[in-house]
Parts: structure tokens; C-alpha cells; sequence
């Protein structure tokens, strides 16, 4: 088993530095051919060294170097954002040198030729990885709660696990020590804490791939700080969400964005309001209550997506192929333009670019009825993108949303705000991710 990880560390580690060096190249051939100053040959080098260095930081935080366990869309998504922001770079720092205007097509044209090289490479070594190393032989041992859903996201994946067996906790230590070993992994899901925590020291000790479902008390210890006062390891956790110094931070950088982005979404907003408004004469925006941090209300501005009495029946989130979504709305639902209003949102201080997703009052109520801790996503302002939105789906359920936002909270800093909002392009191009709840559901809780 050892052996069998480092040769696929080798070969994931040969994928990386092939992709590395062709774009390294590429660039270092467009900045000598087009761009490159007399006076400045020999800082050249430095300058792709700097290049060399921003892709591959930029390319890891996209997590564009999983290749082995990431799909393939979301691998060629991340290359495709990762090399657009690298060439953005790249430009910006010759338009500093450069004495006269610079051309950008030769940026351009390499970062094409870039992507197109990276979706080819990607798709090979997946190919070659998946004959040589077939779907990983799993069982699963899981606790008190229905198994359904969980299972049903996991065989999504039938190009790296195959569920082999289904085992209860209930059916003991002995039973269940015994089965894990004939398994190259074992996945725990919800179990007791105590019934948990035996089971991953056995696999520890006998070198077993776990892979743990977290509850909500782990994702707060995650992100707690260690402490050392004395030769006792210390957690602390603070539960504060963010502290005044991130939270001044974060709202400068709002205020920023949120301005930068009115003034280039401007355009785009005029056309939807006109088509929204054409379409049927009702009114182009849609005003809703909503909350955000400390459970403080607040209306938020949305362009209307769905006909003028949709909720007639009452409070409800939108359904797979709802028949209230408008010809317009289900164009811009699904490209995400409808919350382009919520920049104004933003600048006004409601909102933040990153965050939570904002609930309505009573399916708030709804969630916290099942999930007492549902609450603790408002310790931080709800935001147009944010961890559940990137990571989960419009239908993903308040538990898994909950444990995304908290992980948000937990680990927040700075870059993983720039992150989000980065990914954020990436969500357009899946589908899923605006899919509706069930024909049989109002909210997203699961029956």
C-alpha cells in the first residue's frame, strides 16, 4: 500500500511539473519575442521565475493540481481561471516596463494555447491514472441517521470509490475491526463520538485510509489556535466569528469591490432589467427579507426571476424545473446575473462578497427547528458567494450548509476571501449548482 501511494505521488508529481514547464515556457518565449526591454535582459529571468512562481500558488489555491480525485470540469475550470489570472498578471507587469503601449495579444494567444495544452495534459494522465489505479475498494460504517442521500452523492463518484459494504456501528467493535481490514478504505459517517474515536485509532494503528464525516463540533475545533502555556497541547477556540481587525479589512475590501463591480456589471444590469421588464411589465427588481449577522433583517435586491405571484401559496425555494421561473428568470437564475443587484446590497453594508448565504426568516426558523445550531452562520455578515455556495449547491441541505459555512468562519482569512470570489466564476459553468429542491420539498431539509 505504501509503495502504491508514492507512485502515485510520482506520477501526479511528473503532471505537475509537465504543466509548470510548458506554461513557464510558453511565457518565457512570449516575453523574450515580444515584450522583452534592452535595458532589462538579465531581470527577465526574474521576471519568469516570478510568473513560474504566481501559477503554481495560484493553480494549488484553485486546487487545479488534484488531479487525481478532483472531476474534470472543476479540474479544467480551476487551469482555465488559474492561467487567465496568471496572464492578467503577466500583462499588468508589462504594461509597468514596457515603454510604449503594449500589445496584449500575444498574452492572449499564449494563455489559449495554455489552456487548451492543460485540458489535453489533464485528461491523458486521468486517463492513464484511472487503468492503472481502479476506484478504491471502500466500506462505509455509519451511525443513527438515514444513509440515503450521503450514498447516493458518493456513487456520483464511481471513478474513485466503489461501495463494497454497508456496515452499522451497532453490529460492534469485533464485527467492524474485522471487515475494515479486507478494504483499501473505510468511511465513517455520523457515528457517537466515543464508538468513532475507537474505531480511528484501530484504523491509525493498522495504516487504514479514514475518511470522517465531520460533525459541527469537529469544523469549530479545526479552526481553534494552539496554545502551549504548559507541556499539556491546549485548543482554543474563541467563537467569536471574526475579529475587529478582519472585520475592518473585509469591509474596506467590500466597499471596493462592491464599487468596482456596479460600474462593469452596469451594462449588464440595464439589458436584464429591460428584458426582465419587457417580458411580462412587472417590476424588475425583487425585494426580500433576509438575515445576516447577529440574525439582524434586512431587505435584499434581486432581479425578479419568477412570475409576479409566485409565492402566493407561501414561502418556498425554487423547485427543478419550476414552472414560476420566467423564460428570462431561468437564464439569469442560472448564470447567477439575477443577484447581480446585491452588490448595492454590499456597498450599503447588509451584505459582504463573501459569506454565508443569506436565509429568509421563516425557512430560518424551519432549518433551526431540525438544527439547533443552524444559528451560528450568524456570526459573520451573509455574502453574494461564499463557501457553501462554491463547495455545495442551491439544494444542498442546512446540515451540509452549516458545516460549509462554519469551515468558512473557522478558517477565515483574507486570501480565502480572494479565493471564493475567484471560484465564484467557476460555479457559473455547473448547472448543478442553481438545481432546485425535490417536487415534494418547500425548503432544502430532507425528509
Amino acid at each position: 500500500m505504501y509503495k502504491e501511494e508514492q507512485r502515485k505521488r510520482i506520477l501526479n508529481l511528473i503532471s505537475i511539473l509537465v504543466l509548470l514547464v510548458f506554461e513557464t515556457a510558453s511565457f518565457a518565449i512570449v516575453w523574450s519575442k515580444y515584450y522583452v526591454d534592452p535595458d532589462f535582459v538579465r531581470g527577465g529571468y526574474s521576471v519568469v521565475a516570478v510568473y513560474t512562481v504566481f501559477t503554481y500558488l495560484i493553480t494549488k489555491s484553485f486546487n487545479g493540481f488534484k488531479i487525481s480525485y478532483m472531476r474534470l470540469v472543476d479540474l479544467f475550470l480551476s487551469h482555465i481561471l488559474s492561467i487567465a489570472s496568471s496572464a492578467l498578471v503577466g500583462f499588468v507587469f508589462v504594461s509597468t516596463v514596457w515603454r510604449d503601449n503594449a500589445d496584449v495579444i500575444p498574452i492572449i494567444v499564449m494563455a489559449l494555447i495554455q489552456m487548451g495544452f492543460a485540458i489535453c495534459w489533464i485528461s491523458f494522465v486521468r486517463f492513464v491514472y484511472m487503468h492503472i489505479y481502479p476506484p478504491r475498494r471502500i466500506i462505509i460504517v455509519y451511525g443513527n441517521y438515514p444513509l440515503k442521500d450521503f450514498l447516493a452523492k458518493l456513487r456520483s463518484r464511481t471513478d474513485k470509490y466503489e461501495v463494497c459494504e454497508i456496515l452499522n456501528y451497532q453490529r460492534g467493535y469485533e464485527k467492524i475491526c474485522s471487515d475494515v481490514l479486507d478494504f483499501e478504505g473505510v468511511i465513517l459517517y455520523d457515528l457517537p463520538v466515543e464508538e468513532r474515536n475507537i474505531i480511528i485509532k484501530y484504523c491509525y494503528k493498522h495504516s487504514i485510509r479514514t475518511y470522517v464525516v465531520p460533525k459541527i463540533s469537529d469544523i469549530i475545533m479545526r479552526g481553534a489556535d494552539n496554545l502551549y502555556l504548559v507541556d499539556t497541547p491546549l485548543f482554543l477556540s474563541r467563537n467569536q466569528g471574526l475579529h475587529v481587525d478582519q472585520r475592518f479589512v473585509k469591509r474596506f475590501m467590500d466597499i471596493i469591490i462592491s464599487l468596482v463591480g456596479i460600474v462593469i456589471a452596469s451594462p449588464i444590469m440595464l439589458i436584464i432589467a429591460i428584458l426582465v421588464k419587457a417580458h411580462d411589465g412587472g417590476p424588475v427588481f425583487y425585494r426580500q427579507v433576509r438575515l445576516t449577522r447577529n440574525g439582524k433583517e434586512f431587505k435584499i435586491f434581486k432581479f425578479r426571476s419568477m412570475k409576479i405571484d409566485a409565492e402566493a401559496d407561501g414561502a418556498q425555494l425554487a423547485k427543478k424545473n419550476d414552472v414560476r421561473v420566467t423564460p428570462v428568470g431561468r437564464v439569469i437564475r442560472n448564470l447567477h446575473l439575477d443577484e447581480l443587484p446585491q452588490l448595492f446590497n454590499v456597498l450599503a453594508g447588509d451584505m459582504s462578497m463573501v459569506g454565508p448565504r443569506p436565509e429568509r426568516p421563516e425557512i430560518f426558523e424551519k432549518y433551526e427547528e431540525s438544527i439547533p445550531e443552524f444559528d451560528f452562520r450568524l456570526k459573520v455578515k451573509a455574502g453574494i458567494t461564499g463557501y457553501a455556495q462554491v463547495y455545495g449547491k442551491y439544494n444542498t441541505t442546512p446540515i451540509d450548509k452549516l458545516k460549509l459555512d462554519l469551515t468558512y468562519i473557522q478558517n477565515y482569512s483574507f486570501w480565502m476571501d480572494i479565493k471564493l470570489m475567484l471560484l465564484t466564476f467557476r460555479i457559473v459553468f455547473r448547472k448543478e449548482t442553481s438545481e432546485g429542491i425535490d417536487d415534494n420539498q418547500n425548503t432544502a431539509l430532507k425528509n
